[in-house]
């Protein structure tokens, strides 16, 4: 998330971040909700990375104006299905990792599962 925010303060096209599973899926998700343009696996085995190309307007303003980490390593923030409502009046988008695996917070309330928090975008 860190990386994504820096790269959008100075402007670039694509930013390079090393891959994980978690991480993919977080990706594909901004992806699929369209706050990125697009998302790219590249590279083999030990050395694979995720391409993300940044989204901006005519304007040159990104599509992500914050991104806020929610669950911490010393403090997970839980929410049930009850407490799961949208994110600045649905402009924005919250990440859960449920038992169905790495949710969007209108993903989770259709599949109706809660879980752990991990960020918020707007």
């Amino acid at each position: 998330m860190t990386i994504i925010r820096n790269a959008q303060a100075v402007k670039k096209q694509t930013v390079y971040i090393p891959y994980s599973k978690f991480k993919m899926s977080i990706a594909e998700i901004l992806a699929k909700e369209g706050f990125v343009k697009g998302v790219s696996r590249k590279g083999k085995k030990n050395k694979r990375i995720i391409g993300v190309e940044l989204k901006y307007d005519e304007e040159g303003n990104p599509a992500i104006d914050g991104i806020k980490r929610i669950s911490k390593p010393s403090k997970r923030v839980y929410l049930p299905l009850n407490r799961i409502h949208s994110v600045r009046g649905g402009r924005g988008l919250r990440v859960l990792t449920t038992p169905k695996g790495v949710l969007s917070d209108k993903e989770a309330r259709k599949q109706k599962v809660g879980g752990e928090v991990v960020c918020e975008l707007w």
